[in-house]
């Protein structure tokens, strides 16, 4: 009789084992993919309720019970999950003990400003938001670079990132990913630039990025001003005095803007501005120190409407294609009216 018990009792545990077995290998209960948020310091039994909850396991305490019959001692990364359709509790463990939480994407425009990427970042749900409220010095304290101007200071790029990273983390990426951009553009830098350091390269190149949206520009532009800059010339760039109005820039650049002195009026005052105008991506960093330098001193748009501008190495060059310039404006507007 005890012989016979102890086969009965044997055979009940190996079809309890190849049970619970099959309850962790078959297909979950999930019908299409389910995104799943785990709070930080959620338990494993929290984290298999929750999954039940959201239809994605139908027994998790038998699930809890095979792993620790395996000694699997499971750690779930806090982050957003999303458990595939039909995924098996083998796979949802899988995923978590990977800590594979769901990427979500952040785009930082080139030429955008430090303004416009803060309510990016404020208005992004995936974000968690801690520097609302904080000023522009604030912010750089956050990010352990206290004292430094933040305009320009983060590269343009598309960011990957776990939802509810916090602003401060994305910041501290884009950050660093310019600083090693400008440095490697730095180290392989063109001979006897009219600057001397990096930051100096950084401004030029802000001012790049917001004179042109053409990559066939960009060097013969940073020429320009590079030949202004040997010949004490005044840069007299129009996005550097947009910059300076600040909030009062209503669209409309007037006479009286050019002539206003700020700091970054380029029409009154000579050599660069004080700081980055905006957020210069890798080609107008490489212009600003591989400038092609032509003997231009001027620049304007053609006006017709590719964004391409006349380069011109006179006044009087210059002077006759900013009339045909306005003259093409003149004719859009009149055409315009017309319709």
């Amino acid at each position: 009789m005890v012989a016979a018990t102890l086969l009965v009792a044997a055979a009940a545990a190996g079809g309890g084992y190849y049970w619970l077995q099959d309850e962790f290998l078959r297909p979950g209960p999930a019908v299409q993919a389910v995104r799943v948020d785990v709070e930080p310091g959620t338990s494993v039994r929290g984290v298999l309720a929750l999954l039940r909850s959201r239809g994605a396991l139908a027994r998790p305490r038998t699930i809890e019970l095979y792993l620790r019959l395996h000694g699997r001692h499971l750690t779930v990364k806090a982050g957003t999950y999303e458990i595939p359709a039909g995924a098996s509790a083998a796979a949802i463990v899988d995923l978590l003990e990977a800590g594979r939480v769901v990427l979500e994407a952040l785009t930082i425009v080139e030429g955008s400003t430090f303004s416009q990427l803060r309510q990016e970042l404020a208005s992004d749900t995936d974000v968690v938001t801690t520097l609302a409220g904080k000023t522009d010095s604030q912010v750089m304290t956050a990010i352990e670079h206290s004292g430094e101007f933040p305009e320009g200071r983060f590269f343009p790029d598309t960011y990957r990132f776990a939802a509810r990273s916090t602003d401060v983390e994305i910041l501290k990426l884009a950050y660093a990913s310019m600083q090693r951009v400008l440095d490697e553009e730095w180290a392989g830098r063109a001979q006897d630039l009219p600057f001397a350091t990096s930051y100096e390269a950084l401004i030029l190149a802000s001012m790049v990025e917001k004179e042109t949206g053409l990559a066939s520009e960009r060097a013969r532009i940073a020429g320009v001003f590079v030949s202004r800059l040997r010949q004490g010339m005044r840069l007299q760039s129009d996005p550097t005095v947009i910059y300076g109005l600040g909030t009062s820039y209503d669209g409309e650049l007037r006479t009286r803007d050019l002539t206003t002195d700020t700091p970054y009026n380029s029409y009154t005052r000579v050599g660069l501005p004080p700081t980055p105008i905006a957020l210069p991506g890798r080609e107008a960093l490489h212009a600003a120190v591989h400038p092609d330098v032509t003997g231009d001193l001027y620049f304007v748009a053609t006006g017709a409407g590719d964004g391409a501008h006349h380069f011109s190495k006179t006044l009087e060059e210059h002077n006759a294609a900013v009339k045909q310039y306005l003259a093409r404006l003149r004719q859009a507007g009149a055409g315009a009216a017309s319709k």
